[in-house]
């Protein structure tokens, strides 16, 4: 039985994405580790939130994030985020003050979904299919 699966991307500041993804998507950290028992020095993290979790690796100094976006125009999205209320949800993100990148709207691939971009410049898409 598959019960998840975590996307896992690559960032250049651990604390900082940790930040963004408490303070403003409100996630909690749930592992974090890799240092030499000081929290400053940990280079890795999950966060959660309801049942959905990321990954973050800060690697070496010379290797950066790489956003879908980034490589192709046709890879539009990192992650797509499966939300029950993806109204509700982007109503929290406002409030908040989440940078969003796509509005929330029905869109031409049948989702109810709106983009948001995060402090690495990964694009995740929050949304539902509309019946």
């Amino acid at each position: 039985m598959l019960n998840s699966i975590t996307p896992f991307f690559i960032v250049d500041d651990l604390a900082a994405t940790l930040h963004f993804y408490q303070d403003k998507l409100g996630f909690s950290v749930l592992h974090k580790g890799g240092g030499d028992g000081n929290s400053n020095n940990d280079f890795w993290a999950m966060v959660g939130r309801d049942r959905v979790m990321l990954m973050f690796k800060a690697i070496a100094a010379e290797v950066h994030p790489q956003p879908n976006p980034s490589r192709h125009e046709w890879a539009p999205w990192d992650a797509y985020v499966n939300a029950s209320d993806p109204d509700a949800l982007y109503a929290e993100f406002l409030a908040r003050k989440v940078p969003i990148h796509r509005e929330l709207a029905n869109t031409n691939d049948g989702l109810r979904a709106f983009e948001i971009i995060d402090n690495n410049g990964y694009v995740l898409c929050f949304g539902r299919p509309v019946n």
